[in-house]
């Protein structure tokens, strides 16, 4: 399993220049139909939806989903309920060893790349608050950490393209949705 964690890793260097990567993390909000008795369960901002959280490799494929969560809790929130999060919180055996990146001393833990939903822990790197200072450091690796956290983006947006379905609300309840 650790060889394949590697092969994500690459992929990420390689591809979007962010090395230590294992995936990006997001939640995409469904639009559902009030489900009965919810009250406000359901409700992000002004409609009723459920949460699809995702991790996704390089190459746009998913490495993990949950469906299901109510609609007024955050990615983040969404996050502490899953088992990845538990799989991340017990030091995933099967993860990478920290290693020394090029022109380094120090060895950096591979990580996933979030928004800022998220809380930032030893295995989950968001980019810096506010605006960076045009060339410095910060605003470099922030460009890096977007420039790779949009893949999650990008995987939304192409399964509303093939799964039309997704653009307008669903006519059912959550766990039919689900």
């Amino acid at each position: 399993m650790e060889e394949e964690w590697l092969v994500v890793a690459n992929d990420f260097a390689e591809k979007w220049n962010v090395p230590n990567c294992l995936g990006t993390m997001d939640g995409k909000y469904i639009s559902v139909q009030a489900p009965i008795g919810s009250g406000s369960n359901y409700i992000m901002y002004k409609f009723f939806s459920i949460v699809l959280f995702a991790v996704d490799d390089a190459n746009y494929d998913f490495l993990y989903a949950n469906v299901g969560s109510q609609g007024h809790i955050s990615d983040g929130g969404v996050f502490n309920q899953t088992c990845f999060k538990r799989l991340l919180d017990d030091c995933n055996p099967n993860s990478p060893s920290d290693c020394v990146l090029p022109r380094r001393d120090t060895p950096i833990p591979y990580v996933f790349l979030t928004d800022g939903a998220f809380p930032l822990t030893r295995n989950i790197m968001k980019p810096y608050a506010r605006t960076q200072e045009k060339g410095s450091k910060t605003r470099i690796c922030n460009y890096r950490f977007i420039r790779g956290r949009g893949i999650t983006e990008n995987v939304f947006g192409t399964m509303s393209v093939v799964f039309r379905f997704l653009r307008r609300q669903l006519l059912m309840q959550p766990e039919t949705a689900e």
